[in-house]
């Protein structure tokens, strides 16, 4: 019996962590907004020692926390008082960005480390709201604001949000941020993965001023099945949002029309538009869509389009389309370290146009707004990924809360963006019962949270009746996904490359298919036989057998080989080769092309 009332209780707790943080607010990209980013004050603290006391008891959880507790930001009132800390002493660090790559002792940490950031602000409070939001901060985050705790949330690369109305002065507030990149076996990636455990708070902080009630969420895509209606719903935060009017106006369209919430504050609609510009590759139609009440005002742009399958095909607005596709991590190309602006995003969208892609793969995990919005300009279609990677603790039901607590925080950021296609829900995981019921959950959950989108998975995939040059799906996933991908890496991990040749596959599910990942490693300069690992010609080789080799897969309507740039993974030490990276990447870390981008680049120019 104690152990059940522990279980419950640790069950209790974990999901109140993960929804401790207040409802997200979307569309802050278009929000009036006051940026918190520069540099912020930071202490380093590996035993967590402005956390808990000597005997382990959080600070936050005493009814009078001691002045070691780093969120009250204490400071001696005498010459006697004894406060072993002072933020305003210490050294600064720039928010947004990975502290890794700032300070050189910090390159390899994982731990705790906490931020401080003072600023004035003028608020009316009789009228007016205010929310601290955060895009990402990795991996697990406390809050606090002038001494009192806000909330916290796990996960490294999804955006959350607080109200700090009400604990809001003039002038000298204080915001204080606890993160904790330490990876754990029970998180969300887990222990090992094949990327750089990037901590600290990644992405822009801002504060975001709304009217006492305000439009808080919003889903305006196509209806399902009818593309000449618009459909979906709005939300709205506060006391006066019940039978509240809205107006949602999109001039382009000749829309205009009024509705009325419910009791709770919301409205679902529908809406006939029969001269829509639909969103495609070619002709990436915004539409500027305004939502209106009497004291709130949001416009956002929004392309409409359609997408579903048909048997072994893709369609997009009905018609049938081949992804031509590259796989990406998050790291940037114009400084070290975990990218976060714009002008990353655009640097990497623009050699992904380059190669000749109209999709992309955002792996493993979601990637910053940046990047969706650059591509709904720029007619690219996107996967995006939840992060639940390889050995996931299939069976812990507080991994799954916190999985479906990340997939839901990047819907609701994503679910207005034409560009995103596909919802994926793990990548390469070892198949077993506990797994496929997770997954299976997992996918339920998104299918009613946004019916109007794809799910996939990167699936496993096994020898076809015991023959080894024959290859097929068994994955039981692949009976929910509406993609089927897999990752395979024939000629590099499996073989050499002229193995391709003698590999075939035998799809029995009448799905499209994805080859999610291919690739090998190679250094950029280095150069030899085509026999030799690690060259250039090694690379560029096995990327002409590997085209030809999955051009005979039937049911082929897309690839995102493995990977764009090389990327940072302890995992990767050959000293002279990869030296802390992936080499996997067409392009190296200096933005320099290797032989194989150009072959990727002529099959698609010819596709």
């Amino acid at each position: 019996m104690i152990k059940k009332v522990v279980l419950v209780f640790t069950f209790l707790v974990t999901t109140l962590i993960l929804n401790a943080q207040d409802k997200l607010i979307i569309n802050t990209y278009n929000r009036p907004t006051t940026s918190l980013n520069g540099y912020w004050e930071y202490i380093v603290d590996p035993y967590e020692n402005g956390y808990y006391n000597y005997r382990y008891e959080a600070f936050d959880k005493q009814e009078n926390p001691q002045k070691g507790a780093f969120f009250l930001n204490s400071k001696s009132e005498s010459k006697s008082d004894l406060v072993e800390y002072d933020f305003d002493k210490m050294d600064s660090i720039l928010v947004p960005s990975d502290w890794n790559t700032q300070k050189e002792n910090l390159f390899y940490y994982e731990g705790t480390l906490w931020y401080k950031k003072s600023f004035d602000y003028k608020l009316d409070k009789t009228s007016n709201r205010l929310f601290v939001y955060f895009e990402a901060s990795n991996y697990k985050t406390e809050v606090y604001f002038n001494g009192k705790k806000l909330g916290v949330h796990v996960g490294g690369f999804t955006p959350f949000n607080y109200e700090i109305t009400s604990l809001l002065k003039e002038n000298d507030n204080f915001l204080i941020v606890k993160v904790d990149n330490k990876r754990i076996k029970e998180g969300v990636p887990t222990l090992l993965t094949d990327w750089w455990n990037y901590g600290g708070i990644t992405r822009d902080v801002k504060l975001i001023e709304t009217s006492n009630t305000f439009v808080q969420d919003y889903f305006i895509q196509l209806k399902p099945k009818d593309s000449n209606k618009i459909s979906g719903y709005i939300t709205l935060n506060g006391e006066n949002a019940p039978q509240k009017n809205v107006q949602i106006s999109i001039p382009e369209l000749n829309i205009n029309r009024s509705f009325k919430t419910n009791n709770t504050g919301k409205l679902s609609f529908e809406i006939d538009a029969k001269t829509i510009s639909y969103w495609s590759m070619e002709k990436p139609h915004l539409y500027d869509v305004t939502i209106m009440t009497d004291l709130d005002t949001v416009t956002d742009q929004i392309g409409f389009r359609s997408i579903q399958t048909k048997g072994k095909q893709i369609l997009l607005n009905n018609k049938p389309i081949f992804l031509k596709g590259i796989s990406i991590h998050e790291e940037s190309p114009i400084h070290d370290g975990r990218g976060w602006n714009k002008e990353d995003a655009k640097q990497i969208l623009n050699w992904a146009k380059e190669l000749g892609c109209n999709y992309v793969r955002l792996a493993h995990y979601p990637h910053n707004e940046h990047m969706l919005r650059l591509a709904d300009k720029m007619g690219i279609l996107v996967w995006e990924e939840n992060p639940v990677y390889w050995t996931i603790s299939w069976e812990n039901e507080n991994t799954f809360l916190n999985a479906k607590n990340q997939l839901s925080e990047v819907i609701d950021r994503d679910k207005n963006r034409a560009s995103v296609i596909i919802w994926s829900m793990a990548n390469e995981t070892p198949t077993s019962d506990a797994r496929n019921n997770f997954l299976k959950k997992l996918a339920s959950f998104t299918k009613e949270k946004d019916p109007t989108r794809l799910i996939s998975a990167a699936l496993e995939q096994s020898d076809y009746k015991d023959d080894k040059f024959t290859r097929t799906i068994s994955d039981p996933f692949a009976d929910v996904v509406d993609i089927l991908s897999f990752n395979q890496y024939i000629g590099w991990y499996d073989g050499l490359p002229e193995k391709c040749s003698k590999i075939s596959w035998n799809i029995q599910q009448d799905k499209p298919v994805i080859i999610s990942e291919f690739g090998a490693g190679a250094k950029y300069g280095l150069h030899g036989d085509k026999s030799e690992r690690w060259t250039e010609e090694f690379q560029e080789h096995l990327y002409i057998e590997t085209l030809k080799m999955i051009d005979n897969i039937e049911q082929l309507q897309g690839v995102s080989p493995w990977i764009l740039v090389d990327f940072r993974s302890p995992r990767r030490i050959l000293p002279e080769i990869q030296d802390g990276w992936n080499r996997k990447g067409l392009i190296s870390e200096d933005g320099l092309k290797k032989k194989a981008f150009f072959v990727l680049q002529e099959y698609y120019n010819n596709k």
